[in-house]
Order: C-alpha cells, then sequence, then structure tokens
C-alpha cells in the first residue's frame, strides 16, 4: 500500500503537533510540580491546552487550504 505526498505530511505535521503539546505539558509538570501542581501550574496546563487547540485548529486550517 503506497501512501501519497499529502497523506504524509499530514501524519507528519499531526505528529510534530501532538509533540509539542506532550512536550509543553512535560515542562509545565517539571516547571509548576513539586509532588503536585499548584495553581500556577494548573493555570499553565490550561493555557498549553488552548494554544493547542488554536494550533490544532490553524493546522486544519492550513491544511484544507492546501487542497
Amino acid at each position: 500500500m503506497e501512501i501519497d505526498q499529502e497523506t504524509r505530511r499530514e501524519i507528519l505535521v499531526g505528529v510534530v503537533s501532538v509533540g509539542l503539546f506532550v512536550g509543553s505539558l512535560m515542562w509545565v509538570g517539571t516547571t509548576y510540580g513539586d509532588g503536585s501542581l499548584t495553581q500556577t501550574g494548573a493555570l499553565a496546563v490550561v493555557g498549553v491546552i488552548v494554544v493547542f487547540v488554536l494550533l490544532m485548529t490553524g493546522v486544519g486550517y492550513w491544511m484544507a487550504q492546501q487542497y
């Protein structure tokens, strides 16, 4: 089964975006966590989630314009 170039690009962009999300969550956990998450850390997690949703919206819009 052959995977075309467009599908490879979609997979790559998705994997990189999710990797950035997981990396951001790990950074928040190590920066604001000391056995438990502080209130500031909780707000940072919410911020990371909001940025991820906006990023994926932008990526989806960009991909839709490519076709």
